[in-house]
């Protein structure tokens, strides 16, 4: 969208310029509307848990933002090859996860597509002032992840049969968990920024944090966590295509020290289908906030800080 005019209005809050999560409109002095879609091909066989884990994917940047999902319209693209009873687990996924987020399913649009897709457009409110952005992280802060990374990796050994049934499921429940939790207990704490990491991997995200911030993002790679069996994965060259792509797209703002093992770059370029949130913290509030997230379903942690800008966006220790 590049080199489409971008067009302004007093009342857009959020738009494309930093390559945020989801936009956001001012209706009234205490009501913005946040909006966002998402939708993409299977990660696992099973229908209905297909069907959950786009969901969470899409409701994700309505979380990201800190507000709350309350309107979602299917995305589908099926052809008369899938099997009606698979439509119809996909869906249910779908409308259970959404319905869990407490929000409703109020429609949607299909399309005939040989290769099935699915996901949703949501819709969410919040208050105005509350709106957090992926641009505002300040010099001091550290930054918190609220689940692990190396989905992709993962995904790509599932189609390939070498993955084993802990992480398997493990996967599926990182990807099919809501990212709720996480929000309500930022939005209680209070940040600054705040991005989800999903297809840019957690590099490609950070980096939009950086850049829009103006700062640079010191990550510690060994506090990052990890789906385990992600690691012997990428050491085998199970990498799928997207993390080259990331990496061909900021290795040039990127600097690893030696003694990062390149499989955990590699996670760390992954693409990753419903992420946790990257949360930018005041240091001083920050163990109140891993405070809040101790009942967390999925794994977080104190990965970085932020720094005064320096010739590299991300710094990786």
């Amino acid at each position: 969208m590049c080199h489409l005019t971008q067009d302004t209005d007093e009342n857009l809050l959020v738009g494309i310029e930093t390559s945020d999560d989801a936009s956001v409109y001012k209706i009234t002095e205490d009501i913005a509307i946040v909006q966002t879609l998402d939708f993409f091909t299977p990660v696992v066989d099973d229908p209905y848990v297909y069907g959950q884990i786009a969901a969470a994917n899409s409701l994700s940047d309505i979380y990201a933002m800190g507000a709350d999902p309350r309107l979602a319209l299917n995305i589908t693209c099926f052809s008369d090859d899938i099997p009606k009873e698979s439509i119809k687990a996909i869906l249910k996924g779908g409308h259970d996860k959404v319905k869990e987020a407490g929000a409703l399913v109020v429609g949607g649009h299909t399309v005939d597509d040989k290769e099935p897709k699915f996901g949703l457009s949501v819709t969410g409110f919040m208050h105005p002032s509350d709106v957090v952005t992926n641009c505002n992280a300040k010099v001091g802060d550290v930054l918190i992840l609220t689940k692990p990374i190396g989905l992709g990796v993962i995904n790509t050994g599932i189609k390939s049969g070498m993955v084993g049934e802990k992480s398997y499921n493990e996967a599926v429940k990182t990807m099919s968990t809501l990212n709720k939790f996480a929000k309500d207990a930022m939005m209680k704490i209070g940040v600054n920024s705040c991005t989800d990491v999903t297809g840019f991997g957690l590099l490609g995200h950070a980096y939009e944090m950086a850049v829009g911030s103006k700062v640079t993002i010191k990550l510690k790679s060994k506090s990052i966590p990890i789906i385990e069996e992600a690691l012997s994965l990428a050491k085998m060259g199970i990498i799928p295509g997207g993390a080259y792509n990331n990496m061909n797209h900021i290795k040039n703002f990127v600097s690893f020290s030696a003694e990062v093992p390149q499989e955990l770059a590699d996670c760390m370029y992954d693409p990753q289908t419903s992420g946790g949130l990257l949360i930018s913290v005041d240091k001083d509030k920050a163990q109140d906030l891993l405070n809040e997230l101790k009942d967390s379903p999925t794994p977080y942690a104190l990965i970085g800080e932020v720094v005064e800008k320096e010739n590299h966006s991300i710094l990786v220790e």
